[in-house]
């Protein structure tokens, strides 16, 4: 008798619509793993406090000096603040969005940036992360792959990114004008190596 009241409960709840719910569900969550805790960066430092919102979004970080990638959060190495300077992203598969950019505001050393299958990446986030002076003198190399929201605007936009050496596009649907892209980078980047992999 109580297992059969059981069965049906649980054969009810497949009857819920999920699509709709579990997308502004995670939407909702994705979100609050972006969310910028500023007290926490003066806590912690710009650089433990962007490891922690990168790898609660499903990103990893290499740290300067270190050959092997920070993929667990339960593992993100202590010690001195200034010990663990980020200068690799691989953002694959992440949640990372624009409200969570203001993360890499105090970040001096990061070199490389992948940005690939980010669902929620768009040029809002390239513009915002070519504003930040820091990045504008660190970064050298940058790719983004995959990246449907991502249209001209926001790669034009990594024009102030003035010591990027290498950038790689791949499979980005929203990039229509590829001469328009290869004029303006020839133009503000002459040295820069750009590889298009573009319909």
């Amino acid at each position: 008798m109580l297992f059969g009241k059981i069965s049906r409960q649980f054969c009810g709840l497949r009857k819920l619509p999920r699509s709709r719910d579990s997308r502004y569900f995670w939407g909702w969550l994705n979100a609050v793993f972006n969310k910028v805790d500023h007290e926490r960066i003066r806590d912690v430092g710009p650089d433990r406090a962007a490891s922690e919102w990168l790898l609660r979004c499903g990103a990893v970080v290499r740290y300067h000096g270190q050959e092997r990638w920070q993929k667990d959060y339960n593992h993100l190495p202590t010690g001195p603040l200034d010990k663990y300077k980020i200068q690799a992203i691989d953002a694959t598969d992440s949640c990372i969005m624009s409200i969570g950019f203001d993360h890499m505001e105090g970040l001096q050393h990061v070199e490389k940036i992948r940005l690939c299958k980010c669902h929620y990446i768009e040029d809002d986030c390239l513009k915002r992360l070519s504003q930040l002076e820091n990045l504008q003198k660190s970064m050298l190399e940058m790719e983004i792959i995959s990246c449907g929201n991502i249209t001209d605007k926001g790669i034009i936009a990594l024009h102030h990114l003035r010591n990027l050496k290498y950038l790689f596009l791949s499979d980005l649907p929203g990039v229509k004008e590829k001469e328009k892209i290869v004029q303006a980078f020839k133009t503000s980047l002459p040295s820069l190596e750009l590889k298009l992999d573009l319909k």
